[in-house]
């Protein structure tokens, strides 16, 4: 798992440093049946690129040697802007104890 997920990684650099990512960049915080939660440090400089959730229904990694990157960016929906990080506070904050209504079932079931 930790070796895909590298490949994810395999032609970025620190945007602090220019160091590659390596394998020892990425830390698995978490891993579940269709996703994992991961944090990225640079092994160079220590400086830390946050936490990321990688949904893996469809997790497949192209061969560096068959493409010059190791993904391809694709157009996907607009940046989060700050009145969407005010939002999502908001709505965090204002969750009852019921907060769990708001998840999909199967997730409802874990916090059971």
């Amino acid at each position: 798992m930790k070796k895909n997920i590298s490949k994810l990684f395999a032609n970025l650099c620190c945007s602090q440093c220019g160091a590659d990512f390596t394998e020892e960049s990425i830390n698995v915080l978490r891993e579940e049946e269709e996703f994992s939660v991961l944090q990225i440090v640079c092994s160079n400089c220590k400086k830390s690129f946050g936490i990321a959730f990688l949904g893996e229904n469809n997790f497949s990694v192209k061969n560096p040697k068959d493409s010059e990157l190791a993904f391809e960016l694709q157009d996907g929906p607009d940046p989060v802007s700050c009145d969407d990080v005010i939002d999502a506070h908001r709505f965090i904050k204002n969750l009852g104890a019921d907060w769990t209504k708001h998840l999909p079932k199967h997730y409802r079931d874990l916090t059971k």
